[in-house]
């Protein structure tokens, strides 16, 4: 049977209004009756933040998010660095607060969002990335939950986004490298269910076709994570068919692997990658990406929100961020 705030007070030897007064950290309550109570809920392993909020039926302030990456790569991806921090700038211009879970794979990334939802820690959820099928957003669907994704769903359908054209931004990337001269364009993708990463997959593609080239599918690998090394050995799957004139990467962690292969095999071959992040510049040679401006998709996403859990919801329940190809040598 699950702990009540009455068992706390029991415990405690205090009424069930002074616990509740405790969790709010009510300034009328002494501080050694707040250190009673607090060792009440410790023993009975009772959960202050989520009763606190069952209680009152208030707002936490507080925003939850999920990362999709694993441990050890949770912080190289500046993606979601930069994501954070533009999420962060406009919760902190609105008094709310950020607890965020990391996930290694769909399963846990789904687990986090349940305990998020029935703990009622958060007000809110803000998913970093959105795939085919997704099992978080079906869930929050059915737990009219709040929440806003980063990244185009699958499903439009009544849901809060933010995104680029990643379609066009690609597009107009490979025509770009057309128009240099390039006839042979590699593409070096990310997860297949990353819906991000198939808009821009299908950018190349109609690029391609429409410049009247010829699509060779052994020159697109789409790998498991946005690793550097990942993209080393992309391109070394790739180079074993043939040696490219250019290569698109989905990301500059995959580009940052394919210019340590070629470099180490003095080939000459145009790199591009996108999220413009800031040791693009310092690569050798010095990176050309398209700059996704991660800051104002998080930005945005928050934005989204945090208008919806006030009540003050608009027609527009998504928004469109622009991209900007930043050229540098890698192209040259």
């Amino acid at each position: 049977m699950a702990v009540t705030i009455k068992d706390v007070a029991r415990l405690a030897n205090v009424s069930p209004s002074t616990v509740s007064r405790v969790i709010s950290n009510s300034s009328r309550i002494s501080d050694a009756t707040k250190n009673v109570v607090y060792a009440a809920m410790e023993e009975l392993n009772y959960k202050p933040n989520a009763i606190a909020r069952n209680l009152a039926n208030a707002s936490t302030k507080t925003l939850g998010l999920i990362i999709p990456n694993k441990e050890e790569n949770l912080f190289k991806n500046p993606f979601f660095i930069q994501a954070m921090r533009g999420i962060s700038i406009y919760s902190q211009k609105k008094n709310y607060k950020i607890m965020f879970n990391y996930s290694s794979n769909p399963e846990d990334e789904l687990s986090f969002v349940r305990e998020f939802v029935h703990s009622k820690w958060v007000d809110g959820i803000i998913l970093l990335t959105a795939n085919e099928d997704d099992l978080c957003i079906d869930y929050l669907n059915e737990q009219a939950f709040p929440f806003v994704v980063i990244g185009r769903p699958f499903n439009l359908h009544d849901i809060m986004w933010v995104d680029n054209d990643n379609f066009q931004a690609t597009y107009h990337l490979v025509n770009k490298l057309i128009q240099k001269g390039c006839q042979d364009i590699a593409f070096i993708g990310g997860p297949s269910r990353r819906i991000f990463s198939k808009d821009r997959l299908e950018g190349y593609k109609r690029a391609i076709d429409l410049r009247n080239l010829t699509l060779d599918e052994a020159l697109i690998v789409e790998t498991n994570d946005f690793t550097d090394e990942n993209g080393y050995q992309a391109m070394k799957e790739i180079c074993k068919h043939k040696i490219p004139d250019a290569v698109v990467t989905t990301d500059d962690l995959l580009a940052f692997g394919v210019l340590k292969y070629i470099r180490e095999h003095d080939y000459k071959i145009k790199v591009t990658g996108f999220n413009n992040t800031p040791l693009s510049e310092y690569q050798m040679p010095a990176l050309t990406s398209v700059d996704i401006k991660a800051e104002d998709l998080g930005y945005n996403a928050a934005k989204l929100l945090i208008r919806h859990l006030e009540g003050r919801d608009s027609p527009v329940n998504h928004f469109i961020v622009g991209t900007e190809l930043i050229e540098r040598q890698s192209t040259k």
